[in-house]
């Protein structure tokens, strides 16, 4: 089993604004990502993503989130297992981050 680091969604709005290079990456279907998303952040739905797993690199923090964190937290755990080491998943999930008050896109 994989030990999956998580930060919740306060810590994401101040990494953004504060880490270079850092990588946002909405696992979530196009459906929920037209309701609205975090801005900046890459769209690659769950299912695509070992298609796509060349795209993130090691040499950033990638932040990965869905709607709940569960999502997020399998696509992390897929990461890692493809040797992936700077991958985060956001606690909570977009759910969290309108919660805290952040703004969606």
């Amino acid at each position: 089993m994989f030990n999956i680091k998580e930060v919740d969604a306060g810590d994401v709005y101040h990494k953004i604004a504060n880490t270079a290079g850092l990588r946002l990456i909405d696992v979530r279907s196009e459906g929920e990502v037209a309701q609205g998303a975090i801005p900046g952040a890459v769209h690659i739905p769950l299912h695509l993503l070992p298609m796509r797993v060349h795209e993130i690199s090691d040499d950033a923090e990638t932040i990965i989130y869905c709607r709940s964190g569960m999502r997020s937290a399998q696509a992390c755990a897929f990461l890692q297992a493809q040797g992936k080491r700077n991958v985060f998943n956001m606690r909570g999930g977009i759910i969290a981050w309108v919660q805290n008050g952040l703004a969606v896109a």
